[in-house]
């Protein structure tokens, strides 16, 4: 009545592969993730978060001169040409040039820096640089870096866009 079946050595068994696949495939898996953590640069992280908070009180004081100074520039991307007329109070700004920074918000590596040169009466001139589709954060300065109007866009635009200071915002 009793019947011995031969079931063979226990490393044939086929309950035995299904039991070892899954903590096999996550082994290969966590290999292979922290491979890739290991070797790819994450650009949007920063080492020095000191330095950075000290570049923020910097920034701070720059919005509020540029509110002092009655500073609201209209910056037109529409054309060819990018054309942008800085309103300021009376003599407060003559600038010879202005720095227009775009900012991408995931990858540095398409950030851009626009030299804006004078025309005259308030206006500034420069070329559009090629490839510049999508959305942007704008930085514009002037010559010396002592006041600066933060905005956002998405391009191609049609309309024209009004760069305030952040401290005038309230």
């Amino acid at each position: 009545m009793t019947e011995q079946t031969s079931s063979g050595p226990w490393y044939r068994q086929p309950w035995l592969l299904f039991l070892l696949i899954f903590p096999g495939a996550s082994i290969i898996w966590c290999t292979i993730a922290i491979t890739v953590a290991l070797n790819t640069d994450n650009s949007m992280v920063t080492d020095d978060y000191s330095k950075e908070g000290r570049g923020i009180n910097m920034a701070i004081a720059r919005d509020v001169q540029a509110a002092d100074m009655g500073l609201i520039a209209q910056l037109d991307f529409s054309s060819e040409r990018l054309s942008l007329t800085l309103d300021t109070d009376p003599g407060q700004g003559d600038f010879p040039y202005l720095v227009l920074k775009l900012f991408h918000p995931t990858l540095g590596d398409r950030d851009r820096t626009i030299q804006l040169q004078r025309a005259g009466g308030g206006q500034y001139t420069a070329s559009v640089p090629p490839n510049i589709d999508g959305r942007w954060y704008l930085d514009l300065q002037g010559p010396s870096n002592d006041w600066r109007l933060k905005g956002e866009i998405s391009l191609p635009s049609t309309s024209a866009l009004t760069l305030e200071p952040a401290a005038g915002r309230g």
